[in-house]
């Protein structure tokens, strides 16, 4: 079974980020995701469902225990997705106004 806050830790790990930065991109406080550790507390579906947006990834593929990849998309697409995956908000929505306009 899926230890969920080591998974969010490992995730947040593979992308570099801090508490902070995980907190930046799924809209919830550093506070927020700092007592899931201090209290050994499970996120609520919303606090998840954020974060894993935030990673770019479904809650399946969070939960998934085995670390299976699928790979719906060809590596270009990967690529794209790992680049829009680091940037900020107001980033992002400039790269989306930029590819609605091409």
């Amino acid at each position: 079974m899926i230890n969920v806050l080591e998974r969010i830790t490992e995730l947040r790990k593979q992308k570099n980020w801090t508490e902070y930065q995980l907190a930046e991109r799924s809209g919830l406080t550093q506070s927020t995701i700092s007592s899931w550790y201090r209290k050994n507390i499970l996120p609520t579906l919303p606090s998840l469902e954020r974060i894993c947006e935030a990673f770019g990834i479904s809650i399946s593929q969070f939960l998934d225990d085995n670390n299976n990849e699928i790979s719906l998309i060809n590596p270009r697409q990967k690529q794209l997705l790992e680049k829009a995956s680091k940037l900020d908000n107001e980033q992002y929505d400039a790269l989306i106004n930029f590819l609605d306009k091409l």
